[in-house]
């Protein structure tokens, strides 16, 4: 088990009145509604569209035959119709649905900054909706922790990317550990065709590794892995207690120490790069973003990357 991870505990705040927490979630709602729209209609716009393929090709219409056309493609009735050679003529397939997997585990609560990792996932996710609902693309949505928290089927619309902010920022989920295992393997048996799929996780976990590989070959696979900039630099404050928040396991160390700061960025270190391989193997893209990162800028690049 990881003793490295610093993280915070899960902890349940009671607010005095409902409707303050409801009027604080609305709020939140409509800012990211609001961030997420603009930065898909300035900086996204094109690259969304050409970055992904859609998942086959459908009849347009029929067309005079020329030389150099594909026989394959001549329609036989319509030319006895009309008396002359004509063929058909395909477009690409655009409408394909969207997943958007977010882990949901207690480590993803964790920030030394301005912005937890759970903070930015949740505004990545708000971007990526957007920029599929934009693209007339059908979006849901899979929460997860050690178990599959919860499931939105994929529709198209504002409302429905709405609807799943709603539920991604309110949901208080009943799990603290990570099985990505389990939210592919519903993925898998939930889809029927070939989607995109955005996996956002710190990937704080093991074992995942078959079913990525399952997973890359049925859909096309994007993971975002996001961490915070103190999990590969140790604060030097002297003798602390770091908590892992999915075990609750206690360890004392001193930061203070050189061996043990070390340690504690190899460790870093070595999750970034094992994460990388995974993927790489299973022939699956990955982002890795760190929460003080400019998130814009590094969608964007790989919009076009992909494009």
């Amino acid at each position: 088990m990881n003793i490295f991870k610093q993280l915070f505990s899960r902890k349940q705040v009671n607010h005095p009145l409902k409707d303050e927490v409801d009027n604080a979630l609305e709020n939140r709602i409509r800012q990211l509604e609001i961030k997420s729209k603009r930065l898909t209609k300035l900086l996204f716009t094109g690259e969304y569209h050409s970055a992904f393929k859609g998942v086959g090709m459908v009849f347009k219409e029929v067309k005079e035959y020329v030389d150099g056309d594909d026989i394959r493609f001549i329609d036989w009735n319509v030319s006895a119709r009309m008396g002359s050679t004509y063929s058909k003529v395909f477009e690409e397939e655009r409408e394909r649905s969207v997943y958007i997997i977010v882990d949901a585990s207690a480590s993803s609560l964790f920030g030394s900054g301005i912005q937890s990792k759970k903070e930015l996932i949740s505004e990545i996710a708000a971007v990526l909706a957007f920029s599929a609902a934009n693209n007339n693309d059908k979006i849901g949505l899979i929460i997860c922790t050690d178990s599959v928290e919860k499931y939105i089927p994929p529709k198209k619309g504002r409302s429905q990317v709405l609807y799943m902010l709603r539920v991604l920022l309110s949901i208080k989920p009943k799990g603290d550990k990570t099985d990505l295992t389990k939210a592919l393997q519903y993925l898998n048996n939930n889809s029927r065709h070939k989607s995109i799929v955005f996996l956002i996780s710190d990937f704080m976990t093991v074992g995942y590794e078959q079913i990525l590989r399952i997973t890359a070959k049925k859909h096309d696979l994007i993971g975002i892995q996001v961490y915070d900039k103190a999990e590969s630099e140790l604060p030097q404050i002297g003798m602390i207690q770091v908590s892992d928040a999915e075990t609750g396991f206690n360890v004392l160390m001193d930061s203070n120490d050189k061996e043990t700061r070390n340690a504690w960025l190899q460790q870093h270190l070595k999750l970034l790069w094992d994460t990388k391989m995974n993927f790489s193997k299973a022939g699956a893209d990955l982002l890795q973003i760190e929460t003080c990162q400019d998130y814009v800028k590094a969608l964007k690049q790989f919009f076009i990357k992909r494009a």
